[in-house]
């Protein structure tokens, strides 16, 4: 039975929000969740965290007059519990089952479709008149950037599902967007770039060497190579060329911060297979400890390095996902290893691609076309563009 063909449950239940879980879960409050999406779907993409406890039980299992006890074994009868589903209408309807054997249970209102829709602001401090924003997904650890000057107003690596917040959000700072730019050719979310550009008459702007892989769509945009800038307002944006994850990567700087894209995370390095593939990843990781021992490690110490991604266990600087680059080159093992140990360490531990990976980057090359709503189904589940979760230590 589809989701489509839930039946009604016979108590009202009651429902929660998607950012009223993601209040709690960031208050440090110990959250039970109950995901009755099939098996698979929950071991690709679920929601995680210090203080979350997750239990799968698929809804098929709950489709019974008098549910087995066995099916309840792992849900606490002593603490509330939410329920969750792909689009909120199965995860209701088991809710309140539960509710009617006297669990305090919520359901989570659409679903893992409402956790994806979440996007966050937060301000950094720049110590400058310019103010830049840290957009956070949290459903797929996705992070863009505003940078206002001014009157003006740019978006790095802005995703093509939120490209209205970043209007209205630059337009309450007193400013219009005039550039939207990608770091690279995106493998794991729907580049906002051609829409942000169109929809504000602004200028999109892309990586030379990504441009080189094939970028083929009608919005006009303009390249920019290493050590060339971009004006926006009063401030200039400098292209930082740092291949490694792609060839065409590109990290942007505007003063003291350093947006890195997918080279460098503050917990983790990039994953170098996406574009070059299992066979090539030796060179490109080799390539990437050229970029971080050669062009980001002797920034400034105290440039503060903006990544791409986050994951669900990084710490937060005043809410931001940031990091002082001396900071991380004291705690990040992988930081400090000769060129050979940096390239078996990064091919020994690589996560599964990003769910659709090929689809998406011919999407953002400009080889296919997705509406809006395939696109927001193509780009849910985590993003995997680190190439280990243990780089701290490199364990």
């Amino acid at each position: 039975m589809s989701e489509d063909a839930v039946p009604e449950p016979d108590v009202e239940v009651e429902s929660i929000e998607p950012d009223e879980l993601k209040e709690r879960i960031d208050r440090g409050e110990e959250v039970f969740l109950l995901d009755t999406r099939a098996s698979d779907a929950f071991e690709a993409w679920h929601i995680d965290g210090p203080n979350v406890t997750t239990h799968n039980v698929p809804y098929f299992e709950f489709l019974f007059d008098d549910v087995p006890e066995e099916r309840l074994d792992g849900i606490p009868d002593d603490r509330p519990v939410t329920v969750l589903c792909a689009k909120g209408d199965s995860s209701e309807y088991v809710a309140g089952t539960l509710r009617e054997r006297g669990y305090e249970v919520s359901h989570l209102a659409r679903g893992m479709n409402g956790w994806a829709e979440l996007y966050e602001y937060h301000e950094l401090d720049t110590g400058t008149d310019v103010t830049v924003a840290q957009y956070q997904r949290p459903s797929s650890g996705c992070l863009a950037y505003l940078v206002v000057s001014g009157d003006e107003a740019a978006v790095v690596d802005p995703l093509r599902a939120f490209t209205d917040t970043y209007r209205q959000d630059a337009r309450a700072l007193g400013a219009e967007i005039t550039h939207a730019l990608d770091t690279h050719v995106h493998a794991d979310h729907v580049s906002g770039v051609r829409r942000v550009a169109a929809e504000n008459d602004a200028e999109a702007v892309v990586p030379q060497a990504a441009a080189e892989r094939g970028i083929d769509f009608e919005t006009p945009y303009t390249t920019v190579e290493d050590g060339e800038t971009v004006s926006v307002g009063g401030t200039e944006i400098e292209a930082i060329h740092a291949p490694g994850h792609t060839t065409g990567m590109t990290a942007y700087r505007v003063g003291d911060v350093l947006f890195t894209g997918d080279s460098l995370f503050t917990e983790s390095v990039a994953r170098p297979d996406l574009e070059a593939g299992a066979e090539g990843a030796a060179e490109a990781a080799a390539d990437l400890h050229e970029t971080l021992r050669d062009t980001i490690l002797p920034l400034p110490a105290d440039t503060v390095v903006a990544p791409g991604h986050f994951s669900g266990n990084t710490e937060t600087v005043e809410g931001a996902h940031v990091a002082r680059l001396s900071d991380l080159e004291a705690r990040m093992a992988a930081l400090s290893m000769e060129r050979e140990a940096f390239v078996a360490f990064v091919r020994s531990d690589m996560p599964p691609r990003p769910s659709n990976h090929e689809t998406i980057v011919a999407i953002n090359l400009g080889e296919r076309d997705a509406d809006d709503r395939e696109a927001f189904e193509l780009e849910q589940g985590p993003n995997n563009c680190a190439a280990s979760q243990d780089a701290l230590t490199g364990d």
